[in-house]
């Protein structure tokens, strides 16, 4: 009977040479992962180099990639580039959003590749890997830190299970805290004052942000999916709208909109306090038609960008007193309002399209419901805006009391 094969990825007994002063080889048969048994060496300066080198190497040539592109001794550039065409592959199945991607290879280039881009993939440590997120952290703020943490996590994973790496040392990096404190909801009042001021504004009426800052109010809908609603998407008998997607600006093709949500509750169906359908109603005998059949459209036609329907917020807010306030804070106004009324977390997040309450309420079913009880909330905002010749100044003092969930 035949001596018995070693076991896959093992290497027999270790032989070592002397060439020469403090020249020593080791050498052993291994076989491989393949099942082909084959004679490696490693040569060190002493003895015990020589077989601790050996032993390194035995251990480490099973740590290949199915591809066989990658191995510990590959740069971060190489494992970069495997991980971004994965992505990819991702945007064109549909899986992946375009603005997502170019976020990640943006980060990558700005930060990955430069800072650590041709260490090996078996130097990535979470010293190392702290000290980058540490410094992009302070030099381009939280959120750059928390997407190229992101981008490191996705990268350094890839390397984990085409087994490059044991694990993932990403995941011990420092949390990312932010400083900042979180936005503010506006109260009825000022809702209601910053609402009139709007629709007096000559300004607002030019670039059509009167129906808009309506219908965000109205909903807690983001900018981009309230530019990306269509008049098939409302029935305004029913008073309900269905949110299908998103406006976004896709790096070399321009505006589109993405009808795959960011997550599955981002497709839901909201009811509309009855002063929004009027509006909508007298918004569709007023503006023409356009190709997308989108409610909203930019000023001078075609979708509208989010990004700079953004900044003219950000002027018309300011002008009308209100600096601080961002698009972010209608969605933050909606939720704290269906809060105070005693409307639940989860309906809360159902309003404002958020994949996540709690781990428990996250494996309910029938989330998407119509009746989340904001559109009777919301009716206090029914009152017609008048006219605000001195309705200035700052917004004053009151007591908010933060949404507990879906922000």
């Amino acid at each position: 009977m035949g001596r018995p094969p070693l076991p896959i990825g093992t290497h027999g007994q270790i032989r070592v040479y002397r060439l020469g002063p403090g020249r020593f080889r080791a050498r052993a048969w291994i076989r491989d992962h393949d099942g082909v048994v084959r004679d490696i060496e490693r040569t060190g300066t002493s003895r015990a180099d020589a077989m601790n080198l050996l032993k390194v190497a035995a251990r480490d040539r099973g740590r290949v990639t199915r591809d066989g592109e990658i191995t510990g001794d590959s740069t971060v550039v190489a494992l970069g580039a495997l991980w971004l065409g994965e992505i990819d592959r991702a945007v064109a199945q549909g899986k992946r959003s375009p603005t997502t991607a170019h976020q990640y290879r943006y980060r990558f280039d700005r930060h990955v590749r430069d800072g650590i881009g041709q260490l090996r993939i078996r130097e990535l440590t979470v010293s190392r890997l702290d000290r980058l997120v540490a410094e992009v952290h302070d030099r381009y703020g939280v959120g750059a830190a928390k997407t190229t943490r992101t981008v490191l996590s996705g990268m350094v994973g890839l390397a984990v299970r085409h087994d490059a790496l044991d694990r993932n040392p990403v995941r011990d990096v420092g949390r990312i805290e932010s400083t900042a404190s979180s936005a503010k909801a506006l109260t009825v009042e000022q809702a209601v004052e910053l609402r009139t001021k709007i629709h007096a504004d000559q300004r607002c009426q030019d670039w059509d942000l009167v129906d808009l800052t309506d219908f965000m109010l109205a909903t807690g809908l983001r900018i981009g999916e309230t530019s990306a609603v269509t008049w098939d998407a409302l029935n305004l008998d029913e008073a309900t709208v269905e949110v299908r997607g998103t406006v976004i600006r896709v790096k070399g093709s321009g505006l589109t909109i993405k009808w795959r949500p960011k997550s599955k509750s981002g497709y839901r169906t909201l009811e509309l306090p009855r002063w929004a359908v009027e509006m909508l109603r007298a918004r569709r005998a007023r503006v023409p038609a356009n190709e997308w059949g989108v409610v909203f459209t930019a000023p001078m036609g075609g979708l509208r960008d989010p990004s700079n329907t953004q900044a003219d917020l950000r002027v018309v807010f300011a002008a009308a007193g209100y600096g601080w306030v961002t698009s972010h804070v209608y969605r933050k106004t909606v939720a704290t309002l269906m809060d105070h009324a005693g409307l639940t977390a989860r309906q809360a997040a159902d309003q404002l399209g958020h994949a996540k309450v709690s781990m428990t309420q996250d494996n309910y079913f029938g989330r998407k419901v119509a009746r989340t009880g904001a559109a009777q909330v919301l009716e206090q905002f029914a009152d017609k805006p008048k006219s605000s010749e001195n309705s200035g100044g700052k917004p004053g003092a009151s007591t908010r009391r933060e949404a507990r969930s879906g922000l």
